[in-house]
């Protein structure tokens, strides 16, 4: 498996590519060791909103490969941006979702409401949540479908784990969906805005910028809809039979993220 020849930079998916759960996808400081040694600049893109840059940072020197928080672009930096554009500082949001989706909001000087003060709320913002509630679910319900703007992070169903997949934010947002309705405003993949700001801190053109993930329906569907070559790594979600099922070209499939790099 070789890389197309001008190819300069990668964006990175990481759950499923990098890891499963906390479980390593081959032999990390390799891989990395090699993208550097062929001169690819890289960042990662994640849906996965639960953890800041600074956390994945710490992870991923861990487990063995050394970044800048600047290389990590999570869909609730992307969420916390879209809402800078349109509500001034201190406006108040009720937020579900985890410690990633709450430091990108503060970051940009929102207000994050309590359950009991979610009636004030100017915007629901949802994410992945290990700690959601029927309560939470409630108020955002209550909100949206009082005509409160709706954004979520992303809408992957599922979220891969060592023992299989289990609900990721997309599967507790179609509660909130089907209870009113309303359809969110959406920040991670498969939608550009997650792409574009990793194409921006990269510096590099579209044309030469790889998008690799594990999923055809985000990772893959990113990278056509901004408009970048693909590469899909079987180590995750989707399978090969899917891939080659799929509606648009993919440049690349590979078995892992080894085998992509060489």
């Amino acid at each position: 498996m070789t890389l197309p020849s001008n190819i300069k930079a990668l964006i990175l998916d990481m759950d499923g590519v990098l890891w499963k759960s906390d479980v390593p996808i081959g032999n990390l400081p390799s891989i990395f060791a090699r993208i550097r040694e062929r001169g690819l600049k890289f960042v990662f893109a994640t849906n996965n909103g639960t953890r800041t840059p600074e956390d994945y940072q710490q992870k991923l020197a861990s487990l063995g490969v050394d970044v800048e928080p600047w290389q990590v672009v999570t869909s609730a930096l992307c969420v916390a941006s879209m809402l800078a554009q349109k509500y001034p500082r201190g406006s108040k949001i009720f937020m579900i979702g985890g410690e990633g989706v709450q430091v990108a909001l503060e970051q940009k000087g929102f207000e994050l409401l309590s359950v009991e003060n979610a009636p004030q709320a100017q915007a629901v913002v949802m994410g992945i949540d290990w700690n959601i509630t029927f309560q939470k679910v409630v108020e955002a319900t209550l909100l949206v479908r009082g005509g409160i703007p709706f954004y979520t992070t992303n809408t992957d169903r599922t979220f891969p784990t060592p023992r299989g997949e289990i609900p990721g934010c997309g599967a507790w947002l179609s509660v909130v969906t089907s209870a009113t309705g309303i359809d969110p405003i959406i920040a991670g993949k498969p939608f550009t805005p997650i792409m574009e700001l990793s194409l921006e801190r990269l510096g590099t053109r579209k044309e030469e910028t790889l998008v690799v993930g594990d999923r055809l329906e985000t990772d893959i569907a990113a990278g056509h809809n901004v408009g970048c070559p693909t590469a899909l790594v079987l180590s995750g979600v989707s399978t090969r039979a899917q891939a080659e099922a799929w509606k648009q070209k993919i440049d690349v499939i590979a078995g892992d993220l080894t085998s992509l790099v060489g």
